[in-house]
């Protein structure tokens, strides 16, 4: 019987430390972005970047078909959003973050995008993995909600 107490005891903590371990995930990847968000207000498009995986892997899809590379989707960026009145002031609604697997994450959400230069919004799903020990993501989708 003792013995029993000691493998639940011992599991329970096991799935505590595992729900900890996911938790500490989502609030490392929110931070991610959060900072993201930041960057993009102040009009800083090069820290923005740096929440992007910097390879020729990284993928973004939106409007313009798949572009891979994070070179490119730097310029697809300052093409899009030529000015600060283009960038305007960011804020994002987190509607799901899941568990891929160790390591990966897809987050679900929506971009509101306020500006002189007229108000856009959208969703986006992005999928992020620990490289390095550091959150990036690997994968964009995003578009304009009409």
């Amino acid at each position: 019987m003792k013995s029993l107490q000691i493998l639940l005891l011992f599991l329970s903590l096991s799935t505590f430390a595992q729900k900890s371990s996911e938790a500490d995930d989502k609030k490392a990847i929110i931070a991610l972005l959060t900072a993201q968000k930041d960057a993009w207000n102040n009009y800083d498009i090069e820290t923005f970047m740096e929440g992007y995986w910097e390879s020729e892997e990284l993928k973004f899809y939106g409007a313009g078909g798949v572009i891979k590379g994070w070179q490119s989707t730097l310029e697809r960026y300052k093409k899009s959003y030529p000015t600060k009145e283009h960038f305007g002031n960011l804020h994002f609604v987190f509607n799901d973050i899941s568990k891929i697997n160790d390591g990966a994450y897809s987050v679900m959400g929506e971009y509101h995008l306020t500006r002189k230069v007229g108000n856009t919004n959208g969703i986006f799903m992005l999928i992020l993995k620990q490289i390095n020990g550091e959150w990036k993501v690997i994968a964009d989708t995003s578009a304009k909600v009409k």
